[in-house]
């Protein structure tokens, strides 16, 4: 493999790696539950983990690492769509939202859990939403995998 392709390869792994982390300690750390959107993201992002790890060990490896490439492209397009119905800038799914289980007797915490809606910013850094953030991450790690893919050898 050539350099730019080892590096499209630890891109592949390391951006949806990090990012779904980050979800999972922002949800069971700080109590960010996640709506139904933002288990959508999250699903391509494990997707794309597992190409990556595929890479390793399975030819071609450039198709793998590619791959990877359009499923973190697909999460950072859902992320975009998910920002844009938390900006109020389209309509998301009306049925979008999802209940925050705790611990205990499950009927009891659906029944008094919250509701976590789709269409409300839970947590921002700068005006971005964590939706805003996979589709800027997502979106930009993607291209820079397609762009190192598409170097040839000098």
């Amino acid at each position: 493999m050539t350099p730019a392709e080892k590096l499209a390869q630890r891109l592949a792994f390391g951006v949806p790696a990090v990012l779904l982390a980050g979800a999972y300690v922002s949800e069971y750390g700080f109590d960010l539950f996640p709506c139904e959107m933002c288990w959508w993201q999250r699903y391509p992002h494990f997707a794309a983990v597992a190409l990556a790890l595929l890479s390793t060990v399975a030819a071609p490896k450039r198709l793998w690492i590619a791959l990877a490439g359009v499923a973190i492209l697909i999460s950072g397009l859902i992320g975009g769509f998910h920002a844009g119905v938390e900006y109020g800038w389209w309509e998301g799914i009306t049925t979008c939202g999802s209940v925050a289980l705790g611990e205990g007797d499950p009927l009891e915490a659906i029944m008094n859990a919250p509701i976590v809606r789709c269409d409300q910013v839970q947590w921002s850094l700068a005006g971005v939403s964590l939706a805003g953030w996979n589709f800027l991450i997502s979106s930009i790690s993607a291209i820079t995998i397609f762009v190192l893919l598409g170097k040839r050898p000098a």
